[in-house]
């Protein structure tokens, strides 16, 4: 698979809680920390997002105003 620079993929198991762990790797990039919280957003046609908290207002607004445009 080619991943653009500055683009990352990592591949997770759902647990059967429906649980799964954010890789490390990512943690560290995105400085995600235990107690923090996470936004999930989900569409059905295009999948699920998650997003530390400090982002939600910009991207919950730019990805409702694709999603009408």
């Amino acid at each position: 698979m080619n991943i653009p620079n500055e683009k990352h993929a990592w591949m997770v198991k759902i647990g059967e809680k429906g649980q799964f762990v954010i890789p490390k790797e990512a943690r560290e990039l995105f400085d995600l920390h235990p107690g923090n919280e996470i936004l999930v957003l989900g569409d059905e046609k295009r999948g699920l997002a998650i997003l530390p908290k400090e982002m939600q207002q910009e991207y919950i607004h730019r990805i409702f105003t694709e999603i009408e445009e």
